[in-house]
């Protein structure tokens, strides 16, 4: 062979394995490590901020009391109202129930006892962390005309008042939203003290049978049927509450 062709395909060659060499190494640069760290990175944060926005970032619970008083029907000797549920909302979580004493499903407070004083409606050991509104359940309600009632305390799981002139309350509706914000720290405690305004509350309809002399016996006590109020009216429950005082300690 020529020499000159000789050297032409030995270039050639050395052209054609440069050429190799760097296309390889070209396609060998590394680009996961870095997303990979990013999105790392990106998660714990966001986890970090939603524990935060809780307002529990270490977790832990506190103690929530609620307690009752009154601004009473003033036509009675009794009212008694039950209650069958309370809950309170966790900003970010969703709702929280506040039990009963004892673990009753249900707790009836005599609002003619709560004229200043105050009783324990509800109480649990929730999740600390910021809470933006309760909510009370009203099952039934009772106005008693005769006496009022023995029991000691203003709130129990069930109240018996001796007497005959009494009348069912109407509860059209009996779910209650109160709109308050409050932060329960881990090992602390919350008192809340909601105002049951039962004048406000308890609405009479129809006329009052107050039995002027037009009622057939004409003794003052309308039908005197013996099992209804004296005024022979129909009675219903718009509950009027609100919040007292909210204290932490």
């Amino acid at each position: 062979m020529r020499p000159d062709i000789a050297r032409s395909w030995i270039l050639l060659a050395a052209i054609v394995a440069a050429l190799g060499t760097f296309g390889c190494g070209d396609s060998t640069t590394p680009s996961g490590p870095t997303s990979t760290q990013s999105s790392g990175s990106d998660g714990s944060g966001t986890d970090g901020g939603n524990s935060g926005g809780s307002g529990s970032p270490n977790g832990g619970s506190g103690h929530l009391m609620i307690k009752l008083t009154d601004s009473p029907f003033s036509d009675a000797k009794a009212v008694l109202i039950t209650f069958d549920g309370i809950s309170v909302h966790r900003s970010g979580q969703g709702w929280e129930t506040v039990d009963f004493a004892n673990g009753a499903t249900e707790r009836t407070c005599d609002l003619k006892k709560l004229q200043g004083p105050t009783d324990v409606l509800g109480s649990a050991s929730l999740p600390a962390g910021h809470y933006t509104q309760i909510r009370l359940h009203v099952k039934s309600a009772t106005i008693h005309f005769d006496n009022a009632s023995t029991l000691a305390t203003a709130c129990a799981p069930s109240i018996t008042v001796p007497g005959t002139r009494f009348a069912k309350v109407k509860v059209p509706s009996g779910e209650v939203k109160l709109n308050r914000e409050f932060t329960l720290d881990a090992g602390g405690t919350v008192t809340m003290v909601l105002d049951f305004d039962g004048d406000k509350s308890i609405r009479q309809q129809g006329g009052n049978g107050n039995g002027n002399g037009n009622g057939g016996n004409g003794n003052g006590n309308g039908s005197g049927g013996g099992t209804s109020a004296p005024e022979n009216g129909s009675y219903s429950l718009q509950p009027v509450v609100a919040i007292v005082s909210v204290t932490a300690q």
